[in-house]
């Protein structure tokens, strides 16, 4: 956040866990004595296509990179993975590490997921290898599955013609969201970029997705006179996000001016990508029926058709009016947003009057508050829980040392009360205690960002297996005045999954 600071966005990847409804799973494990043990299941299922979740497991000494590879035994082929880099050839495929999840301890363990096709039969492979060490032993013999899901679910793909509209959102297996965290930080993964005109002391408050094979970033910026401004990049891995090209929004149609704090996702009913963002005195918005052009972004409209709702004015006391969130189930979008005074907010809208039903802000309510308004600060989140009716909203808060941290609360409805989940400094949903680092550790604050969603759209819906947080942190020995803070990305990595 900041003068105003704000949160935004980031990105994401998505793990899958359970099997589905009516398909039992295909599971097989391989392991050898002191040396790794691989567990393979497929969670999903359905004609042509399935998806599988592996778990590697180092029993033998500390690892700083690695491959696994296996092969496929009846023609099957990957067409998505998460969590690493593939390549494959006939039916070897080889797995090497992302750019955050290359160390892995003794005794400890990573995980990968991917989507993938088959033809006759989909037998679980069972040669699987950690840096060329066959992780041999007993396996349960793998069962196929007797159904498959009436309607198959949708998965991104990488057509060599975009499509005019992003295919529905992954199915994801369930799974539930534990009590506490623990996870795992990657090093700096985006650093700020200067050109000519713009010289970029900052990056921070990320909104990512995943779409057509490409992982695409909105994110502010602060340049060295301390304005605030957006850009955008895109990449396919996340080792090339640090070197990926910007787009500088004021380049675009969205204008210069205080924009910052964005929110990013496709709106199905109008087949529009969205960017919200914070303007001080309103909330904007802009459109654009192709992400993969940022040029293509429209010049910015506003939610709300006389500012500042009344009741945030009634309430903000010496806070700041900063990030806001939209998310929709099947009737109504939300538009949610913080006054760092300890009040988070909800406004509603019909899904058929969207963008254009918030009107004056009339019915805006304090959805969340706390009476320590460090507890709920700042870069509200709020998510579906994918097999689930729960939703998760992360906020940002400052602890009693100053460091930047997040808590989280539950809900069964995106207008009923929210119940603390990991919400107090001993307790945080992410913060410096809950991480490790390789190394020691580039930054003490965890602050304004994102989950990884499992999808794209409105419904903004996140798997519970093996979250992923974007997150924006800064040098410990950093001491600037905050619009002076040089904010670095970095993403962290649930490793404690109930999944």
């Amino acid at each position: 956040m900041s003068l105003f600071d704000r949160r935004a966005v980031l990105a994401a990847v998505v793990a899958t866990g359970l099997a589905a409804a009516g398909v039992a799973a295909v599971t097989a494990t391989a392991r050898a004595a002191g040396g790794c043990q691989v567990d393979y299941s497929v969670s999903s299922q359905w004609p042509g296509g399935f998806g599988a979740n592996i778990t590697i497991s180092n029993q033998g000494s500390p690892v700083t990179s690695w491959q696994l590879t296996w092969s496929f035994g009846a023609g099957q082929t990957v067409t998505q993975l998460w969590n690493g880099t593939y390549t494959q050839s006939g039916g070897h495929v080889s797995v090497t590490n992302a750019a955050y999840n290359g160390s892995i301890p003794s005794g400890g363990s990573v995980g990968l997921g991917f989507n993938g096709t088959w033809t006759a039969s989909n037998p679980a492979p069972t040669d699987f290898a950690l840096n060329g060490v066959l992780c041999d032993g007993s396996q349960p013999p793998p069962t196929t599955p007797s159904t498959a899901p009436s309607t198959p679910p949708t998965t991104p793909t990488t057509p060599t013609t975009p499509p005019t509209s992003p295919s529905t959102s992954p199915s994801s297996p369930g799974g539930s969201l534990p009590s506490s965290f623990r996870w795992n930080s990657s090093g700096i993964l985006i650093s700020p970029k200067s050109d000519s005109r713009h010289t970029i002391i900052a990056a921070k408050d990320p909104s990512v997705v995943f779409f057509d094979g490409k992982w695409y970033v909105v994110l502010s910026t602060v340049d060295s006179n301390g304005d605030y401004g957006m850009a955008q990049t895109s990449f396919s891995d996340w080792s090339q996000a640090d070197s990926a090209p910007w787009t500088y929004l004021d380049t675009t149609p969205i204008g210069g001016g205080y924009k910052t704090a964005p929110m990013v996702f496709y709106f199905a009913p109008q087949k529009l990508w969205y960017v919200t963002y914070q303007e001080g005195s309103n909330i904007g918005y802009s459109t654009n029926p192709d992400i993969s052009n940022p040029a293509g972004w429209s010049a910015p409209h506003n939610f709300y058709s006389n500012g500042m709702p009344t009741i945030i004015s009634q309430n903000i006391g010496g806070g700041y009016w900063v990030d806001s969130w939209v998310i929709c189930d099947s009737a109504n979008c939300y538009l949610f947003s913080v006054d760092d005074n300890g009040h988070v907010y909800r406004s509603t809208s019909s899904l058929s009057q969207f963008p254009n039903g918030f009107g004056d802000g009339g019915n805006t309510v304090i959805a969340a508050s706390a009476p320590n308004k460090y507890d709920m600060f700042e870069a509200d989140n709020v998510y579906k829980v994918d097999g689930s009716n729960t939703y998760l909203m992360v906020v940002e808060a400052i602890g009693s040392d100053g460091h930047r941290l997040f808590h989280s609360w539950t809900s069964d409805s995106l207008t009923g009360s929210w119940t603390p989940l990991a919400a107090t400094q001993s307790n945080p949903f992410l913060a410096a205690s809950d991480t490790t680092f390789s190394g020691t550790p580039w930054t003490q604050d965890l602050s304004s960002g994102e989950a990884v969603r499992s999808g794209y759209d409105q419904n903004v819906t996140l798997s519970p297996c093996h979250l992923q947080y974007l997150y924006q942190g800064k040098d410990p020995s950093a001491n600037q005045d905050y619009n002076h803070l040089p904010w670095r990305l970095g993403l962290a990595t649930q490793t404690n999954s109930t999944c």
